[in-house]
């Protein structure tokens, strides 16, 4: 299959690199310094390069901050059977756009990012694979996912970012709260060391993408249960009520058992 990767970023190469061997994969990124690391994959830097490849899957890899607009800037260089494909965390306004678009689509989200995943060893990861999208997408993207051992799940564009609201947002306010409040330590425990960690790799991420996982319709819900626990949890550290902690923090662990 002659395949189009969008956007030469971690996620762009990552699927460069997995793909290149079994497809003919083109990658194009407007800034051809992004392009200079990339080896069994032809470059390209202009979109009018597009046309001539003709390519038969395209899959937006770019920044969610620009994903709709790789996606309109490219239709113009595409053939009509030619199937779209997003990555995004966040399916705010795709649902929409696909239905605009007039062409067929497959909408994932491999559930990992570069920054805490070990890319060669995915086996304790997941994907969603989105239920509206095209069949023949769906199961092209099953066997990628599959052969990267991946766990599949397969959920609604609504349902998606209903987990991604509870599966992501959560520890990231959670990491960002403790950043907010952090000091520096002399002698930091091995649990700070460990928050901390975290927090660093967090941040490292793309602004865009944090912000646009936090302002996920359903984040809000989420946050309040998180303040609802906190208004909870401080009442009985004020209190100092031995009995009420027990039973919390044993409600805790069955929560997580």
């Amino acid at each position: 299959m002659r395949i189009l990767i969008l956007g030469a970023g971690k996620m762009g190469s990552f699927f460069t690199d997995v793909l290149s061997f079994q497809h003919e994969v083109a990658l194009y990124d407007a800034d051809p310094k992004r392009l200079r690391f990339v080896y069994n994959t032809i470059r390209m830097s202009q979109l009018d390069e597009v046309k001539e490849f003709d390519p038969e899957l395209v899959i937006n890899a770019v920044t969610i901050k620009h994903t709709l607009k790789a996606f309109r800037e490219v239709i113009p260089f595409l053939s009509k059977d030619c199937l779209l494909s997003d990555i995004a965390s966040v399916k705010t306004g795709l649902p929409e756009f696909y239905r605009k678009s007039g062409f067929r689509f497959v909408s994932s989200h491999p559930m990992f990012g570069p920054t805490f995943a070990s890319l060669s060893d995915l086996s304790s990861q997941s994907a969603i694979i989105i239920a509206e999208s095209d069949p023949k997408g769906k199961t092209f993207f099953k066997e990628v996912y599959g052969s990267l051992k991946l766990s599949i799940f397969e959920y609604s564009f609504k349902e998606h970012d209903e987990t991604t609201a509870y599966s992501l947002a959560i520890p990231f306010a959670s990491t960002l709260v403790f950043a907010s409040v952090m000091k520096h330590q002399e002698a930091p425990g091995t649990t700070f060391k460990r928050h901390l960690s975290i927090a660093h790799g967090l941040l490292s991420e793309d602004d865009y993408l944090l912000t646009e996982i936090l302002f996920n319709p359903y984040t809000p819900e989420q946050l309040v249960n998180i303040r609802e626990q906190l208004t909870v949890l401080l009442d009985i550290i004020e209190k100092k009520d031995t009995k009420k902690m027990q039973h919390y923090l044993q409600k805790i662990r069955e929560n997580i058992a």
